[in-house]
């Protein structure tokens, strides 16, 4: 018996694979100039953004730690302002959650959850969460992550309509084959591809903000620390190895600390977080100047 459709199969697989992760727009990330394939308008983005964020509101209880939502209102508008998009609609709101976790909407709609805040400790461990989420908000991830769905979604309906007659006793195997390509060779990299860009445009925004950044890597590994349990494999995972986001923020913090230290307003690491117990440190991490504070 021939082996010959198989390797074709499997070309077919690789191409399809190779066109789904190669196409590109015309649109670039800020700050690392990353190309991005956005087939997706912005204002029909912000619009989902905020139809998703109604939803949020209705589902989620807003805390009731009043300084702690003081505080995220604070951290959130010092951010807001050196974001370069005045024309958002920017609202800040901690939510009574457990979870470890915050998320930011298209068009700034910025939610964070008290469960992140012991992780936090200080305004400048909640400005690394904040400014993470802002980041993915301007980079326009959200976007860029339905336009790769789109895509991969489109091809693998062509592609099944392609081999359906020719091969139909592997039809199901290459589908298979094609998924598992997309999901390791494109959308689980792709996703820690901005995870990793949030981090970098994140440390820049609240640098620029006025807080330490080398509160950042600091914070990555109280959060490695926070959680006990063992991560997956990072080939695995949509976020990259905490640790390795630690690693990667310490080598980012010469570029980061420029701009901290020729802002005009520094906070340093702010006030700490009111009404909760702070995770403790597991990483002395190295440290910018503050420099004169300013309230």
């Amino acid at each position: 018996m021939s082996h010959r459709p198989w390797i074709t199969s499997l070309l077919f697989v690789l191409a399809i694979v190779g066109l789904a992760g190669g196409l590109t727009g015309c649109h670039t990330a800020p700050i690392t100039g990353r190309r991005q394939l956005l087939v997706i308008s912005e204002p029909a983005e912000l619009q989902m953004g905020l139809s998703a964020y109604q939803e949020v509101q209705r589902t989620e209880r807003p805390s009731s730690n009043a300084l702690a939502a003081e505080m995220v209102q604070r951290v959130g508008q010092r951010i807001a302002g050196v974001s370069g998009r005045p024309d958002y609609q920017w609202e800040f709101r901690l939510f009574a959650s457990p979870e470890q976790n915050a998320f930011c909407l298209p068009g700034g709609k910025v939610a964070v959850y008290e469960g992140i805040l012991p992780v936090c400790q200080n305004e400048a461990g909640l400005a690394v969460v904040m400014a993470h989420e802002v980041a993915h908000a301007l980079a326009r991830h959200g976007g860029e992550r339905m336009s790769q769905r789109y895509v991969i979604d489109g091809t693998q309906s062509l592609g099944s309509y392609v081999i359906q007659g020719r091969w139909p006793e592997q039809h199901a195997a290459i589908m298979k084959a094609y998924g598992l390509g997309t999901q390791y060779g494109i959308v689980l990299p792709y996703s820690r591809s901005h995870e990793s860009e949030a981090d970098h445009i994140g440390l820049l925004l609240m640098a620029r903000a006025g807080y330490d950044p080398s509160e950042a890597p600091r914070f990555w590994s109280r959060f490695a620390h926070s959680h006990g349990a063992a991560q997956p494999p990072e080939f695995l995972s949509t976020h990259p190895n905490d640790e390795h986001r630690a690693e990667a923020l310490t080598k980012l913090l010469p570029e980061a600390s420029q701009l901290y230290l020729a802002t005009s307003a520094r906070f340093g690491l702010g006030d700490p977080i009111p009404g909760v117990a702070a995770v403790a440190a597991q990483s002395s991490g190295p440290r910018v100047a503050n420099g004169p504070e300013l309230r």
